[in-house]
């Protein structure tokens, strides 16, 4: 396995792989989500690159991006045992120099949701994405469905950009009691850890009564806002019952796929869930 971290070496590592090359851009501090990243693009690529970088772009004036966790010797020790090819680790200053001012804005799709908690949060993710493929140049990209709204928000800039790669997004990984693996559980004391997971526990009783007919999207969103609300150590930020490719709201009765997904705090702690119906 090769590390990287400048754009020089980037590509001239590149050039040594061979074609398809799957890249799996992370955060680091690695965890089995982001391992089914790699074992995706393993299985579908010949070479598989995975890019670490912390964005400072794409985090708030009040977000983590201080105490955001890392572990980067553990997380070369999982690649390479995952048979990863290369590894990108650039600085900030490799990503935005001195006199950086070029921006990539996508539209609606950034609005809602995230994009309302979160201003400018979508407009560092399409950027260093951006860069990110620019640099690597892969026929495949690896997301998880667990930030379905960054999922879209990607794959629309793909399809705008006429990017020459496939966006491949895969499905959400769960902890024995059913909360979605992410870094920020990290931050979890064991009362937190528990009461998270009524994020998933919320979408499980939504996918039981759309599976007993239920298709009136404010009902779905009742069900998850009462079971938040119920939780004492609980604070429910949104939630939304919308079309998953324009992320539109539905109002009324669901016809076709419906993307159910929210963000609440538990404690300090920001989480984010989200389920597919009529899949």
């Amino acid at each position: 396995m090769i590390t990287v971290s400048t754009i020089a070496e980037l590509r001239a590592a590149r050039q040594c792989l061979p074609d398809p090359v799957g890249l799996v851009p992370t955060m680091g501090f690695l965890h089995e989500g982001h391992l089914s990243l790699v074992r995706a693009a393993r299985d579908e690529c010949a070479g598989v690159v995975v890019s670490i970088f912390v964005n400072p772009t794409q985090f708030g004036p009040k977000e983590d991006l201080s105490i955001y966790p890392h572990d980067l010797p553990r997380d070369l020790r999982l690649l390479e045992a995952e048979g990863v090819d290369l590894v990108w680790i650039p600085t900030v200053e490799v990503m935005y120099p001195p006199g950086y001012q070029t921006w990539v804005d996508v539209m609606d799709v950034t609005k809602p949701l995230e994009g309302a908690m979160r201003p400018g949060h979508f407009r560092g993710v399409a950027t260093v994405v951006a860069k990110l493929f620019n640099a690597v140049q892969p026929q495949k990209a690896y997301f998880g469905q667990k930030d379905a709204q960054q999922a879209v928000v990607i794959q629309r800039m793909v399809q705008d950009m006429n990017f020459p790669l496939e966006v491949v997004v895969c499905p959400i990984r769960r902890d024995a009691d059913g909360l979605a693996l992410s870094s920020r559980n990290v931050y979890l004391n064991p009362a937190e850890r528990q009461a998270a997971t009524v994020l998933s526990r919320s979408l499980l009783a939504v996918q039981t009564a759309y599976q007993s007919g239920e298709r009136n999207a404010s009902a779905l969103r009742k069900i998850i806002a009462a079971m938040i609300e119920a939780e004492p150590l609980a604070h429910l930020q949104y939630v939304s019952c919308a079309a998953p490719d324009t992320l539109q709201e539905i109002e009324g009765v669901i016809t076709g796929r419906a993307l159910l997904s929210m963000a609440v705090y538990v404690g300090a702690t920001r989480l984010i869930d989200n389920l597919v119906l009529g899949e």
